[in-house]
């Protein structure tokens, strides 16, 4: 994001232009009722599941005293995984510079939101006696991950909310007079959370500056927030968890699958609004070259988590790597390592496959391979404990979720899809200020103020 901003722009017939388009579908709409009623709906029968579940304790889960930690808290490191693309897009390439970036930073922070405020949401289904979470602000001890955890999720909603919502207000007072086929409710809301803004230059140079302050900011805690999710893994001594690049393994796995979720959302976007002048094949296709980075980044550590335990070949890394390569565990290991990374790799290093629907396609099946990535993550290592399995039930050496449990699951991603189908309709999901300034200075024809 530039230091400085031409007001030039507002005067600018193309800005009218500009607002209709990315305006046109922001509102209430039918096909908006049918799919937030579908939602509901769905969600209405995963609540019903955590009231069970709630009623009879986790026993109605797949989790026992082996495998304590299951899909819940593998649905965890996935959301909180995927909002740290908010970073990624916002911070770090609009910061160096990358001008591309304008019309999706808004997606990405959008996302960055919704996964991050259901991430807390998820460690609470975990919980068998939810009530006690206060718990951990009024006796959290300073020597357990778990507090750090609980810090830098909240703050990094906190600076994601505020990236999201800082860079909007302009729009919203741009919007206000072009809008009349929304509802008044919504048209207030807009005066509202305007805040009185009126485009005069300095107000444009205060959030800019807050903006640079907040991109700032977000870089070291969205590290810190992944880099934490992973040492509650890597502070034990289990054979699958006791890695040293663990930070680094799990941030790098963040960018591919937070990358995935962009590509997607651009897609639907895309698509469904008919905003194609604004998210061109080239946007695609510079997206499609950054996953092809970030999973290369991603495929070296990967080879760094699973070849040096297999080149030691301690006992208990031995059964845990004989569990994911030829065992129990190695179908889904294989698949998801092809088609979550290689493959993706190299078909994206084709132009073809970086135009809108190929890399849609690839974008999907990296997302649910990032999913089940977590899951090989936290399931498997438990499932061969250093002490020996004995005098238990079967059942209780292997984990299998339960209906309950998957969709009490369901619901956490059904109300993330909510809440980005709401921020999407509700409000531009492009930036309206800054891609008609940006116009304007690529022409280089912006009449003076």
């Amino acid at each position: 994001m530039s230091s400085e901003i031409n007001t030039g722009f507002l005067k600018d017939k193309r800005l009218d232009t500009i607002a209709a388009d990315i305006l046109r579908p922001v509102g209430i709409t039918q096909g908006f009722l049918v799919w937030m009623a579908f939602l509901s709906i769905s969600l209405a029968g995963c609540i019903y599941a955590y009231y069970i579940q709630c009623d009879k304790g986790l026993i109605v889960t797949g989790l026992r005293d082996y495998v304590s930690w299951g899909m819940y808290i593998a649905n965890f490191v996935f959301f909180v995984a995927t909002s740290l693309v908010g970073m990624l897009i916002s911070s770090v390439l609009g910061m160096i510079g990358f001008k591309w970036v304008k019309p999706i930073a808004r997606i990405a922070e959008i996302i960055a939101v919704a996964f991050a405020a259901i991430a807390g949401l998820v460690i609470v289904s975990d919980m068998g006696r939810p009530e006690r979470l206060p718990y951990v602000f009024m006796y959290g001890r300073i020597q357990s991950p778990i507090l750090w955890d609980v810090t830098v999720v909240t703050t990094y909603l906190v600076l994601s909310t505020l990236l999201y919502f800082i860079p909007l207000i302009p729009d919203l007072a741009i919007s206000k007079g072009r809008i009349g086929h929304t509802p008044k409710w919504l048209q207030s809301t807009y005066e509202t959370l305007s805040v009185k803004w009126d485009h005069t230059p300095k107000q444009y140079q205060i959030l800019l500056k807050l903006v640079r302050i907040l991109l700032i900011l977000i870089i070291p805690t969205a590290f810190a927030i992944h880099t934490v999710t992973s040492w509650l893994f890597a502070v034990t001594t289990r054979p699958g968890w006791d890695s040293t690049i663990f930070g680094p393994y799990f941030l790098t796995g963040a960018f591919v699958a937070g990358s995935a979720a962009v590509v997607i959302m651009m897609y639907f976007v895309r698509t469904n609004y008919k905003l194609e002048k604004y998210l061109t094949d080239y946007h695609f296709d510079m997206m499609g070259k950054l996953i092809v980075l970030v999973s290369i980044v991603y495929l070296y550590f990967n080879i760094n988590e699973f070849l040096i335990p297999a080149y030691k070949l301690k006992t208990a890394e031995a059964i845990h790597l004989q569990e994911l390569f030829v065992g129990e565990h190695a179908f889904l290991f294989w698949t998801v390592q092809l088609s979550g990374l290689i493959l993706p790799i190299i078909l994206l290093l084709f132009k073809f496959f970086r135009k809108p629907f190929p890399i849609f396609i690839i974008g999907t099946v990296m997302l649910i391979a990032s999913w089940f990535k977590r899951l090989l993550i936290v399931v498997p290592t438990q499932e061969n404990p250093f002490l020996p399995r004995q005098f238990v039930p079967d059942a209780w050496m292997v984990y299998q979720p339960t209906i309950v449990e998957t969709a009490i699951t369901m619901g956490t991603i059904l109300m993330a899809v909510m809440i980005i189908t709401v921020l999407v309709k509700f409000f531009p999901v492009i930036p309206i200020w800054e891609v008609a300034e940006e116009e304007c200075h690529t022409n280089n024809d912006q009449p003076k103020v």
